[in-house]
């Protein structure tokens, strides 16, 4: 019913900054939240930020500061802005869209990108 794409990822030096981006497309859904997750070497995947349609944020202490993210409910999209980016932030970056149907009653359904490599290196 949904699909999400990332794009925005790549290679960028400590301090540098990226924009990731997220699209959705598919038909007879509403997002309640959108958010990203990163899965770093040798870790276990994490939230990085996540927004909701009531536009509260919630970020992870690690990016506190540096990252922002944003959505355009009319286009269906979610953006993660990254600033002062540190070798540490190196992952894949996953988007992610907590959806209802609008079609189906009492619906609700959990979608996740293909993932986006961003890589922090000098």
């Amino acid at each position: 019913q949904v699909q999400l794409v990332e794009s925005g990822g790549g290679l960028v030096q400590p301090g540098g900054s990226l924009r990731l981006s997220c699209a959705a497309s598919g038909s007879d859904f509403s997002i309640y939240a959108m958010g990203w997750y990163r899965q770093a070497p040798g870790k276990q995947r994490e939230l990085v930020a996540v927004i909701t349609r009531g536009s509260t944020t919630n970020y992870a202490e690690s990016v506190k500061g540096r990252f922002t993210i944003s959505r355009d409910s009319a286009k269906d999209a979610v953006y993660l802005q990254m600033n002062s980016l540190k070798p540490e932030d190196t992952a894949v970056y996953y988007c992610n869209a907590n959806t209802h149907s609008t079609v189906v009653a009492d619906s609700r359904r959990i979608y996740w990108g293909q993932g986006t490599q961003v890589t922090v290196s000098a």
